[in-house]
């Protein structure tokens, strides 16, 4: 595999030459990915993903497996073809072989700054036989953990954190977990509803999960967390299936292991639907799924709305711009990774924009609507934070050095803004390498595909 080229620290954003016409392949989802690690590595049997995402968030989350026991083969799928129909993929592709084994300690968990690696995989090390312990990057200390840690400990868990609430921490795992009902809540990141779920077959009682707090953010992962928990024969009942209302039961039982397709990452197409919107131009995203539970889908709706137009065919989803930009006013509560994409399109709408329902996002990566406002204005923007997310009004923007904070969807935010406005520079551009591999080069190609070889992810 041929390294890419080191990128500078200060990454020239390209300016769009024209309305774009590109088809672009986007890699898997760093969400069904990363899920469907943990649940295979909790199953009685081996299973695969194919097409998985390989990211900084996913390597992680499958060497932290590794160091807990679980096997994990990474093959091509168009070299594998005696193995247990590895050749079965259309088109070929990437695919992990996840065996399950005893979980076992002592190990360090390196959770780099993933919310999943850092949020799902505690429940997984009180199952195993011994001590974990969990650290990473400076700013996976400051991200909220304690509703994790205070639910694992109610449900029979030892956990080391110095009361802090937060990593770094140590899980000293007695091989099982007794589960049973808890109360948390989840207000700050529906991940911590996630990780107890996942996980939850596996402990004696199974579990009951009751969100406490304010309204749940980010509801769609819920979801996806609970389909693919019944996927693999979990059974789940949850306030959408006649359950009460922010309460979710998982039943204990067995897992099984099962063939996986990842799709491509919705969210992480958001960059280059954006550019069709902004240069007036056409991107097509193959395999776009026609039902899903990921929040990247909601952008049809959302791009829709701002000026462009979408049509969805067994290929996958055309997006088109109008040549014209529109503000909205939209809660993005359910979808709130979104928000630095459609923040950044909006601050070069014909009219103002409202975004809600977003103030968990304080809490991200970065503090994103803090960062978004202090960017965008120092680029000349017009740009105010609210309680729960942020006010733009356009303005006529220019070149400038956009600071992304080590937030991947700060830096494609920047580049999004490059199309339109000449001389933006993007601090950091690798950052990208958390959830989208190889985006500068994704982007050039995008703006010039007869500069770049096709490659698929």
């Amino acid at each position: 595999m041929t390294e890419s080229p080191a990128l500078p620290a200060l990454w020239p954003a390209p300016l769009a030459p024209g309305a774009v016409d590109a088809t672009v392949t986007v890699p898997g989802s760093k969400s069904v990915t990363n899920r469907g690690l943990v649940l295979a590595a909790l199953s009685s049997e081996p299973g695969w993903l194919r097409r998985p995402l390989r990211s900084r968030d996913t390597l992680l989350m499958a060497e932290a497996l590794r160091t807990m026991g679980v096997g994990i083969e990474e093959t091509a799928s168009s070299s594998s073809a005696g193995s247990a129909g590895a050749d079965a993929l259309p088109g070929g592709g990437e695919a992990w072989r996840i065996i399950p084994a005893g979980l076992h300690g002592p190990a360090t968990v390196d959770v780099g700054n993933a919310g999943t690696v850092m949020r799902f995989l505690p429940p997984v090390a009180a199952l195993a036989d011994g001590p974990i312990r969990f650290d990473g990057d400076p700013r996976s200390y400051e991200r909220p953990l304690g509703g994790v840690i205070d639910a694992l400990r109610a449900l029979g868990a030892r956990i080391d954190d110095d009361n802090r609430g937060a990593l770094p921490m140590t899980v000293h795992g007695g091989g099982a977990l007794e589960g049973g009902a808890v109360e948390i809540d989840a207000s700050s990141s529906s991940q911590f509803v996630s990780a107890l779920l996942l996980s939850a077959p596996r402990f004696n009682q199974g579990v009951e999960v009751r969100h406490v707090g304010a309204a749940l953010p980010s509801m769609p992962h819920i979801r996806m967390t609970v389909d693919m928990l019944r996927s693999v024969g979990a059974q789940v009942d949850t306030p959408e299936s006649g359950g009460e209302p922010n309460v979710w039961r998982v039943t204990p039982g067995a897992l099984l292991g099962r063939d996986l397709v990842v799709e491509p990452d919705l969210s992480n197409a958001q960059p280059f639907l954006a550019a069709a919107l902004v240069t007036g131009g056409r991107v097509t995203v193959p395999d776009w799924p026609e039902h899903t539970t990921q929040p990247g889908d909601a952008l049809r709706e959302i791009f829709t709305a701002m000026g462009g137009s979408c049509e969805l065919t067994e290929h996958g989803l055309t997006f088109t711009g109008s040549g014209k930009i529109h503000g909205v006013d939209v809660d993005l509560g359910e979808v709130g990774e979104l928000t630095p994409g459609i923040a950044a399109v909006a601050a070069l709408a014909d009219s103002p924009s409202t975004l809600r329902g977003v103030a968990h996002l304080r809490l991200h990566e970065t503090d994103r609507l803090a960062a978004l406002t202090k960017e965008l204005n120092e680029l000349g923007g017009d740009v105010t934070e609210t309680a729960d997310g942020l006010h733009i009004r356009p303005r006529p923007l220019h070149g400038g050095i956009f600071h992304t904070y080590e937030d991947h969807r700060l830096a494609t935010a920047a580049a999004i803004i490059g199309l339109a406005v000449e001389g933006v520079e993007v601090e950091n551009v690798a950052t990208t390498g958390k959830t989208l591999p190889d985006f500068p080069a994704m982007w050039t190609a995008m703006l010039d595909p007869a500069a770049v070889p096709a490659r698929r992810a």
